[in-house]
């Protein structure tokens, strides 16, 4: 997917939220289980009943690999989901993947050839050459983690090398690599204070942002110090839409909560467009 086509889908639904279907067999309503693939069966139910008020879907690969085999097969089926019956849905698959040259092009190859996501979230750690190799596919987006929403962020994200913060370095160098403009960056809705630096550096980049809702980020600061010219993010809500209940009512309530956080964006984007 473009990211003219991202932009304009988020003009016409007036929502730049992200739902990511990070799902625990321990919290989805208990009737599901007795079903040949539950994690597929609430992920559909979910999309059903959420696909016209966000922009995206997210999915943590960790959700579906802790179940072997079975869990994979979930997520593919998942994506094709969205793909075939939602083909305008921005999809993330949250893998956070990262490693010599070779390595990360044939992760670059899982996800964006093999299971047809629109992008994949790595981990720069071990610099460019780890990175590039996802950059060299086309209409597709890699999405480097920058300044994460977790207390360990401060171990290392924010520590000063030459007198400034590492992640600022991070942000400043991945500029200069081949491709880049096909580079998004995590940036945590808890370290919203920290959005206005961020877009000195990138002031057209899009950002997704966690952290909105089960660990306490706010929308209103997240929008106010860090959209652009193209809004320029995806906010992503997780726990707090996909169980917000586990009875039977599970996909109507998680489509409220999400009519909730879109209907504070359509607010947010009538004022900014």
């Amino acid at each position: 997917m473009r990211t003219d086509e991202l932009v304009s889908e988020i003009k016409k639904k007036k929502s730049f939220l992200c739902i990511g279907l990070d799902v625990d067999l321990t919290k989805v309503p208990t009737h599901l289980l007795e079903l040949e693939d539950p994690i597929f069966e609430f992920n559909k139910a979910i999309i059903s009943a959420t696909h016209d008020l966000c922009v995206a879907y997210k999915l943590n690969t960790a959700f579906y690999e802790a179940y072997g085999l079975k869990g994979w097969k979930s997520l593919k089926k998942t994506i094709s989901y969205l793909n075939t019956n939602n083909p305008k849905l921005f999809t993330i698959a949250d893998a956070k993947r990262g490693d010599i040259g070779n390595t990360s092009t044939m992760y670059a190859k899982a996800f964006f050839e093999d299971l047809a996501f629109d992008s994949v979230t790595v981990a720069p750690y071990m610099g460019k050459d780890s990175i590039e190799p996802f950059l060299e596919f086309k209409e597709k987006h890699t999405i480097m983690l920058a300044l994460t929403s977790n207390e360990g962020a401060f171990d290392f994200q924010t520590l000063k090398t030459n007198d400034k913060p590492l992640y600022k370095t991070v942000l400043e160098t991945s500029k200069n690599w081949k491709n880049s403009k096909n580079l998004m960056y995590v940036v945590g809705a808890t370290k919203a204070s920290y959005f206005p630096e961020i877009r000195k550096i990138l002031p057209d980049s899009f950002l997704l942002v966690p952290g909105i809702g089960s660990q306490g980020g706010s929308l209103a600061e997240v929008c106010n110090y860090g959209m652009n010219h193209q809004v320029g993010l995806l906010v992503n809500s997780s726990r707090a839409i996909i169980y917000a209940s586990s009875g039977s009512d599970f996909a109507s309530q998680a489509a409220q909560k999400a009519k909730d956080l879109q209907s504070e964006m359509s607010i947010i984007l009538t004022d900014y467009l």
